[in-house]
């Protein structure tokens, strides 16, 4: 047998025969491997790749600004549309339309999300069917209106039709038409997360502007590409003067996942660095400890003849078969890990149906680190082993634990390190899991438990006028209200605690010109079955709401903002933007005229979690009905058991009308927001990477006290003969580890305050708090006294007379 397979053999073999050394070695490289691996791939996708759209990193949109700083998506009108398709530096514009549709296929009706594409789109975003086709040109002739035909979402199909293959042919009834399927997209495929996709109409004149989604020619960005549309949208709004903006913003389609993720990115990243950083020190502890253990095995082989070449080839060998194994496994975990990682992103942060494939260059990098670890601390002791003190190391029999001066020294320094980087890593745990929980003792301004709020958009050709629709809306909440099982029901348009719905108003007496409020609709039942209480004034009645009042209500930023004295009853305000915009949106006559506050109540949460409460302003829900409301519900008990009856008394008024899905409770609402999932999400994967560092800094450490007690028996059972007390030698032991752990405790304290200094002055951490180093230090405290205890006690009842006769 040739050498090399012999020191693969051989080393194969010493690496089983001592499961001590080999099973955390090989752990600590795993696990580093399996979480940076699966952390950048997520990362990667998201950040870089995050959409299946053939060239989806030129897919951009457009955003008006205005003066006000309000940011929203644009309708662009047909002319701009066509010098849009005309501009040098954009390749292609798809139109798109949406609303809410009833599927009436089946005998139970279900509300759905349709969007309607122009017949480039699929095209456009360069993605196949995953059953069936997607649009031809046949399918959307120009000058012509388009073939009833759609294509289903993955999730829809799997939700209506039980992920039917034969599905492909039959029709569907969207909204009392029948429409033929033509296909079904592949599960990565969610475009605007809908439920079908229909041909839009481009011939129907009755509808002026439609949302646009752009991709910009090679060889433009968006910058280039912003300055050139510029003077489009800017002859836009002189032709429709009611628009209203001030600039005009590119944002690609993958700004909004990476803006929402916020800070989480550099927490993540960081953390997942720390613990590879901490399993190959882990290794590296664990090389040098084994080589000292082995100074007489190395001395005995030197005697008989090896030569000091192939002792470190030897050597060097069993550290590459502990990288590779390590970095082989770490591949295996992985895999499975980024599968399941895909069903832990919480949706808000990532977009539905992401895929994510391991990223071969983070997976070889990753890998490529744990080898050259294990070869690089591998080869150190390799070289001071090769050469050995014959004759003093058979006289003797001394098997140090860190051999010479230098040794000590990198031991110290080793285990400091890890020591300090677990502190680290624990101490953001302790910080990200103490942001989460204040976040969830956030004041709400309202009463989350037992709430549901269901939505009913109302479909367009449905109660077209005034006294139509306003009747509709009160017989539903009527209905819902005799639900047995109802404490009481009520209408609004938005509910907290993301209710942002920006206008631009006036508040009379004020010389600041236009404001920007938020502002709601609903009925007087609305802040009761909410809990927001009233402060002053009082509440519109059922009789001003039945004949659509204009009466204003403001929540207590308002009134605080606008009226510090406290005198905003009987003051008016002015919306002038509510307008009647039949058949979408039908209003009282007037009712953008100025209309008097008559109470103020309570602040809810209307901006999301975790920003002030916005000044608020609500209006009678009949004063303003666009073509959707929500149905607040508070029960006895779960409001989730009582959806079933809720959508029958719903239908009983009008079997055409269906409340959309999911229906979700109010408390889960709150677990929807993008501010929790991403808290939830960074305390988590903190708290698991602080976890797995402890696990291994006290598996690490563990070994190399075990090794020390090994190597020195002899020596306790010496002073045990010569009457030394157990319990010296227990602390004798625990002390030589303290002094490593206390020098890792202080340098963590320092990297943990400069950390902190650099976060907050980039925004991503709050100042340090003394409170979460203390108690970082106390877990570490604890963590290292649990490793070191075993091998202090094993060290304590040492038996002289075996530990001589062993020596």
């Amino acid at each position: 047998m040739s050498i090399p397979l012999q020191d693969i053999r051989f080393g194969l073999r010493q690496l089983w025969k001592h499961p001590g050394f080999s099973v955390p070695a090989i752990f600590s490289l795993t696990l580093g491997v399996a979480a940076s691996v699966t952390v950048f791939s997520v990362l990667h996708r998201v950040l870089i790749h995050p959409f299946p759209y053939r060239d989806a990193e030129r897919i951009i949109e457009f955003n008006f600004r205005d003066k006000l700083d309000i940011e929203e998506t644009p309708h662009i009108y047909r002319e701009q549309i066509g010098q849009l398709r005309a501009a040098r530096s954009i390749e292609d514009v798809v139109e798109m339309d949406e609303q809410n549709l009833a599927d009436t296929t089946f005998d139970i009706p279900l509300d759905t999300d349709v969007v309607f594409l122009s017949g480039n789109a699929f095209p456009f975003f360069g993605v196949p069917a995953m059953l069936g086709r997607t649009f031809l040109p046949s399918d959307d002739p120009p000058e012509r209106a388009p073939e009833p035909v759609a294509v289903l979402s993955y999730q829809y199909w799997k939700r209506r039709f039980n992920g039917n293959p034969a599905i492909v042919g039959q029709a569907v009834r969207l909204g009392g038409r029948s429409y033929t399927i033509l296909g079904v997209m592949p599960r990565s495929f969610t475009w605007w997360d809908t439920d079908l996709y229909v041909p839009l109409d481009t011939t129907d004149a009755s509808v002026p502007s439609y949302m646009t989604v752009l991709r910009v020619k090679p060889g433009y960005t968006k910058a280039q590409a912003a300055a050139e549309v510029q003077p489009i949208f800017q002859e836009m709004l002189r032709e429709h003067p009611l628009l209203e903006q001030t600039s005009v913003e590119v944002h690609s389609i993958g700004e909004r996942f990476q803006r929402s993720l916020g800070r989480a990115i550099y927490m993540v990243f960081g953390g997942v660095l720390l613990l590879l950083v901490i399993g190959c020190l882990n290794v590296s502890i664990l090389l040098l400890a084994r080589a000292a253990a082995r100074q007489q095995e190395i001395a005995v082989r030197a005697a008989v003849g090896a030569s000091s070449q192939r002792i470190v080839r030897q050597l060097l060998t069993e550290s590459f078969l502990l990288g590779l194994l390590g970095a082989a496994l770490g591949v295996i975990f992985a895999y499975q890990a980024t599968k399941y990682a895909t069903t832990l992103l919480p949706w808000q942060l990532f977009p539905n149906g992401l895929d994510i494939p391991v990223n071969v260059p983070v997976l070889l990098f990753s890998g490529c680190l744990a080898v050259a670890t294990s070869g690089m601390f591998g080869i150190i002791p390799a070289l001071q082993l090769a050469k050995p003190d014959i004759r003093e190391v058979l006289q003797t029999s001394s098997r140090k634990v860190a051999g010479s001066v230098t040794g000590k020294r990198l031991y110290f320094a080793l285990i400091a390190g890890q020591v300090a980087l677990a502190m680290l890593l624990l101490s953001v745990a302790i910080e990200t899991v103490e942001n989460f929980r204040t976040l969830l003792d956030t004041d709400l301004g309202y009463d989350p438990s037992h709430l549901a709020d269901f939505s009913i958009p109302v479909h367009t050709s449905s109660y077209a006028t005034w006294e139509a629709r306003s009747n509709y809306l009160r017989q539903v909440r009527d209905r819902v209200a005799q639900t047995p099982g109802v404490s009481s029901a009520s209408l609004g348009v938005i509910g907290p605690p993301y209710s942002d719905w920006d206008f631009h108003g006036e508040v009379a007496g004020q010389t600041s010109g236009s404001q920007t409020f938020n502002v709601n609709f609903a009925d007087s039942e609305y802040f009761h079955a909410l809990g927001i209480s009233l402060l002053q004034g009082r509440l519109w009645d059922e009789t001003e709401t039945s004949r659509g009042a204009r009466l204003a209500i403001v929540n207590e930023a308002f009134a605080k903002r606008y009226f510090p004295n406290g005198d905003a009853l009987g003051h008016r305000v002015r919306v002038p933007e509510l307008k009647d915009h039949p058949p979408g949106v039908i209003a009282v006559a007037g009712s953008n005229d100025w209309t008097p506050i008559i109470g103020i109540v309570g602040d809810a949460r209307n901006d999301g979690l975790d920003d002030p409460v916005k000044p608020e302003i609500y209006f009678p829900y009949s004063l303003y009905m666009i073509d959707w409301v929500q149905i607040f519900v508070r029960s006895q008990e779960d409001p989730m058991r009582l959806e079933t009856a809720v959508r029958r008394q719903v239908a009983g008024v009008n079997p055409g009308q269906q409340i959309s899905s999911p229906v979700v409770s109010m408390s889960e609402r709150i677990q929807q927001q993008p501010e929790w999932a991403r808290a939830h999400l960074v305390a988590v994967l903190s708290s698991i990477f602080s976890t797995l560092a402890l696990v291994l800094g006290g598996v690490g450490l563990y070994s190399v006290v075990s090794y020390g007690v090994t190597l020195r028996v002899a020596e306790f059972g010496v002073r045990l003969a010569l009457g030394a007390q157990r319990r010296h030698i227990l602390v004798d032991v625990l002390l030589r580890s303290g002094v490593s752990v206390g020098a890792g405790l202080l340098l963590g304290l320092g990297l943990n305050y400069a950390l902190h200094r650099l976060g907050s002055h980039w925004g991503v951490l709050t100042p340090l708090d003394p409170k979460t180093s203390i108690l970082a230090g106390c877990i570490l405290v604890l963590a290292a006294l649990l490793a070191c205890i075993i091998p202090a006690l094993r060290a304590s009842i040492t038996e002289p007379v075996k530990a001589l006769r062993a020596e």
